[in-house]
């Protein structure tokens, strides 16, 4: 077992399938609250009714883990890589990469969940109906349909980070073209629901003149509180998105001009006196046959005695460039974004190049920095 994610129980989609343990903590919890209603659907089963709920809940959760796989599957269809299905103490999650998606793209994937489950809550209920009479096969369809039914139906509630969320943020995405604004509606309508959720567990009981369940208010409380905080979440990870979008080495980097790396240090501090690009101090990179190899330390450069500057070498003001530590200048967004992060791997700071020119040179928290503003 990973202790940080769960237990890895099989892969679908290519992808592993995780059971994380607070996914057993939440079929203990649930097993408890549909007890009561466990007991009215069949009071004959007495003290078997926690049997009874124990099986509902499992029907649940294998409804959520075909759920998952629907959208695993549909996320591969269309491309995508899928890292991750995982069973969790608030059901289940698909982690699948976006970089190529569109509005089209992530309804279609969102929507086959809830789908799923409906389709097989009508073969439930189909099953359900030819049964002559009331047998315990005819209770295990009715628990399936019923299963199936509640995770549609919730998951398609209109805000993230359900299903029906996404296909709001993708609706609103497609009629304005913003997907930050799609997410910002979705979020909203989301945190709206949580407080609803929250609200519901007390006000509905109350107008019904029932005792409220201090169980079932906790319960609803934990939910709403989970669906408040992933709604911010994704709207702080659409805001990262929308700034990796926007994301120009050319306007991030600091000016570089080349230099030999065996020019002198002379020559090495004519060329920075003279390097002024756009009102800003450029930044002297070394290249040793085209490529370049580091940038000169400009404390380094000072120091050096102007006496023996014109035969001092400019390798020993250098500070080191690992190999591989460059980005394409004429990258933008998700494509310069990735080419940064496997340049920073190398090294925190590495040189931009725009046709074998060097043009700048960048770090790698600049680039963290103007993602991560919030």
């Amino acid at each position: 077992m990973d202790r940080r994610r769960g237990w890895v129980i099989g892969r679908i989609a290519g992808a592993p399938v995780v059971l994380q343990p607070s996914a057993l903590i939440m079929v203990v919890v649930l097993t408890i609250l549909f007890v009561p209603t466990v007991r009215s659907m069949s009071p004959e089963l007495g003290p078997q009714a926690v049997a009874g709920s124990l099986v509902l809940v499992v029907m649940l959760m294998v409804s959520v883990f075909l759920h998952e796989v629907a959208h695993a599957f549909a996320a591969r269809s269309r491309g995508m890589t899928v890292h991750e299905l995982a069973l969790t103490f608030w059901g289940g999650h698909t982690a699948y990469s976006d970089l190529r998606t569109t509005p089209g793209t992530a309804a279609f994937i969102a929507v086959v969940g809830p789908a799923t489950n409906l389709v097989l809550a009508v073969l439930a209920w189909v099953g359900y109906l030819l049964q002559p009479d009331a047998s315990n096969l005819a209770l295990l369809f009715y628990v399936t349909a019923f299963a199936n039914a509640a995770v549609a139906v919730f998951n398609l509630l209109p805000g993230l980070p359900l299903d029906g969320g996404q296909i709001t943020e993708s609706a609103v995405w497609a009629a304005t073209g913003s997907r930050l604004s799609g997410t910002r509606v979705a979020a909203w309508t989301g945190r709206l629901l949580a407080v609803a959720l929250a609200a519901a567990a007390i006000v509905v009981p109350t107008l019904r003149g029932q005792q409220v369940q201090l169980l079932i208010v906790v319960w609803a409380g934990l939910i709403g509180s989970f669906m408040w905080t992933a709604a911010s979440g994704a709207l702080a990870q659409s805001r990262a998105r929308a700034r990796i979008d926007a994301l120009d080495p050319r306007r991030l980097a600091v000016p570089a001009v080349a230099v030999p790396v065996e020019a002198p240090v002379s020559q090495v501090r004519e060329v920075a006196r003279g390097a002024q690009l756009g009102g800003i101090q450029a930044q002297v990179v070394l290249v040793d046959h085209g490529q370049a190899v580091g940038f000169v330390d400009d404390a380094a450069l000072a120091a050096v005695p102007d006496a023996v500057a014109a035969a001092t070498p400019a390798w020993q003001v250098m500070v080191a460039l690992a190999p591989g530590a460059v980005v394409d200048g004429s990258l933008r967004g998700p494509a310069f974004h990735a080419a940064a992060i496997e340049a920073s791997r190398r090294s925190p700071v590495f040189v931009v190049v725009d046709s074998g020119r060097v043009v700048g040179l960048l770090r790698a928290a600049d680039v963290a920095r103007a993602v991560h503003l919030d």
